[in-house]
């Protein structure tokens, strides 16, 4: 068969799975055919993959995406092979979602690619690192930072050295959105949104981190839920595997409606979204579960990521985002060419990337998309935490 009717068949599979997917998909769920890029993509239109599995392809296949396995989910500074990092955690999330969404009759391309795309713009050192880069971006003059846009930052212009990867809107729509330490009990999403939606959503966003910010898609509203699902109970494994807290520390309310464990919170929490959101326009818990889970959320708020025990280091951390911070806006201003940023981050970046960009932008997304060990190789040697073995 020659190489244009191969190319044809092919696109008429494509076009027979859209036909299964009206089918066999919920009517409340985003159809591949709905797929809009920001640009046309030619070669995806003449393609026969569908629009959100070549957007889960496209951030597997990103230089953020392999810079989670050394990112920090909660604890950092810490050797234990068993401890979650951020490249577990966005595969939890996935495969959390992605069950949900087969009984809900949801789109898995969508979830997935929402899923794995959602943190790529997290800072070393977690949530601790946000907080120091958001005020040291504020006093630069540049607007607060947040991880959410971080994370469509890179995806759209910071990746191929400037190009982006063109995913679609509702992939980016979910990731911005996704605010999983909000508590939600049911999130309905707002519909028919287009880019000019999205971009003045990331304006307001930038203006005020306290925007709320809702999905467009029943999909993205179910990562958005089953980021909360995937993090409480492993990191309360976590923290009891470390020695911070033992399992009888785990309110009794709250464990008697979700339990003990990882294992059974989870299922429970997954049930629990499975009967109150199917064929439903919304995605939920039942007020018993929402009640529970907040009360969980903060224990592991009290007990877990605000105990002291974990912040040893955050003082000299914070001097040391300074430092790096300062180091390298000197550099961009001198013009420092044998520097890091210019040899790793800027070489053969994109025109268009460096002159829509101010140099502490750039500052920001060179640091944000470093990994812990990175960032601390960059760092003068006698300043560095020494990483405790438990």
């Amino acid at each position: 068969m020659k190489k244009f009717e191969k190319a044809k068949s092919l696109v008429k599979l494509k076009k027979m799975l859209d036909r299964q997917e009206n089918q066999m998909l919920s009517p409340l769920a985003t159809r591949n055919a709905q797929g809009i890029r920001r640009v046309q993509d030619e070669r995806h239109d003449s393609s026969y993959r569908q629009a959100f599995a070549v957007d889960v392809d496209r951030i597997l296949h990103s230089l953020a995406y392999a810079r989670y396995i050394d990112k920090t989910q909660v604890f950092y500074l810490v050797k234990n092979d068993h401890i979650t990092h951020r490249v577990l955690h966005v595969q939890l999330v996935s495969k959390i979602a992605r069950t949900v969404g087969r009984f809900l009759g949801l789109n898995e391309d969508l979830i997935e690619a929402i899923a794995l795309g959602h943190d790529i713009g997290h800072a070393p050192f977690g949530h601790d690192g946000e907080r120091f880069l958001s005020v040291i971006c504020r006093d630069n003059g540049i607007e607060p930072f947040h991880h959410n846009l971080q994370s469509v930052q890179f995806l759209e212009k910071v990746e191929r050295k400037g190009k982006g990867w063109n995913l679609c809107l509702q992939t980016l729509d979910g990731i911005l959105c996704h605010d999983g330490e909000i508590h939600s009990e049911r999130l309905v999403p707002v519909a028919g949104k287009n880019f000019a939606d999205f971009d003045a959503q990331i304006a307001a966003k930038r203006t005020d981190p306290g925007t709320a910010l809702i999905p467009m898609t029943l999909e993205g509203c179910l990562v958005r839920m089953a980021d909360t699902v995937s993090y409480i109970g492993r990191d309360i494994e976590d923290a009891i595997r470390l020695g911070l807290i033992r399992r009888s520390d785990i309110p009794g309310p709250a464990a008697e409606v979700l339990g003990n464990t990882n294992g059974t919170i989870v299922y429970n929490l997954v049930t629990d979204i499975i009967l109150n959101s199917w064929q439903k326009p919304y995605i939920a818990f039942s007020p018993d579960v929402s009640s529970a889970l907040l009360e969980l959320k903060a224990f592991n708020l009290e007990y877990i990521y605000l105990n002291p025990k974990i912040k040893q280091h955050t003082v000299r951390i914070k001097k040391l985002f300074e430092l790096l911070f300062d180091n390298y806006l000197s550099d961009i201003k001198y013009q420092r060419k044998s520097s890091v940023i210019f040899r790793q981050f800027l070489k053969d970046m994109d025109r268009e990337y460096t002159e829509q960009h101010q140099p502490a932008e750039i500052v920001r997304d060179f640091i944000s998309g470093m990994t812990d060990q990175y960032f601390l190789d960059q760092c003068p040697e006698d300043m560095r935490p020494r990483i405790k073995t438990v």
